[in-house]
């Protein structure tokens, strides 16, 4: 999914809670000149319609800075919430280059119904909910597949058994477990 923000430099001296009444959101883009970074503002109706969608550590996003001339890719990093309200207060972004790999943490999706659960009475223990992974920017993927369907009681899959996307290489150690089928027990496989 491709996802746009557009932004503008945040004013100097303009203070956050000021930028916020005033509908806008203060931001943050790391390394859009090499190590150089700034300070930016954006509608925070936008920012909360881009947020419904895109993950953290996980979702490339055009970011247009017209005032700077500036558009390029960066990684969603952090998004701050206001304690009791949940709304956006601050996000930070990653700008990445079009050549270079990231790593990345990239949601697990665990499909299927194993043996073990179907026909053991066992129930799936998944060990990791997310997979760190190396790639190009425009490789990310959404989500990665672990198919439990062949899994019986006591068997596990781990890092090395995962079927990844071509351009997509698992950093951590290959034989960590990501499942288990454990006997009895009320845990759901997917």
């Amino acid at each position: 999914m491709e996802f746009k923000i557009d932004c503008q430099p945040r004013p100097e001296g303009s203070k956050p809670n000021a930028l916020r009444r005033s509908g806008q959101l203060p931001a943050v883009l790391y390394g859009h000149q090499g190590t150089e970074s700034i300070s930016l503002v954006m509608n925070a109706k936008a920012a909360e319609l881009l947020l419904r969608d895109a993950s953290i550590n996980n979702s490339l996003i055009q970011v247009n800075i017209p005032d700077l001339s500036w558009n390029g890719k960066a990684l969603l990093r952090e998004v701050q919430t206001h304690p009791w309200k949940g709304t956006p207060y601050h996000i930070s972004f990653f700008a990445v280059a079009d050549h270079g790999s990231l790593e990345v943490d990239v949601p697990l999706h665990f499909v299927g119904t194993a043996v073990g659960i179907k026909e053991g009475g066992g129930s799936l223990d998944p060990s990791m909910n997310s997979l760190h992974v190396k790639c190009l920017a425009e490789k990310i993927p959404d989500f990665i597949e672990v198919d439990i369907t062949d899994l019986n009681v006591g068997e596990t899959i781990t890092i090395s058994q995962l079927k990844l996307p071509a351009g997509v290489e698992a950093t951590g150690d290959p034989g960590r477990t990501v499942a288990i089928v454990l006997a009895g027990g009320s845990k759901e496989g997917a």
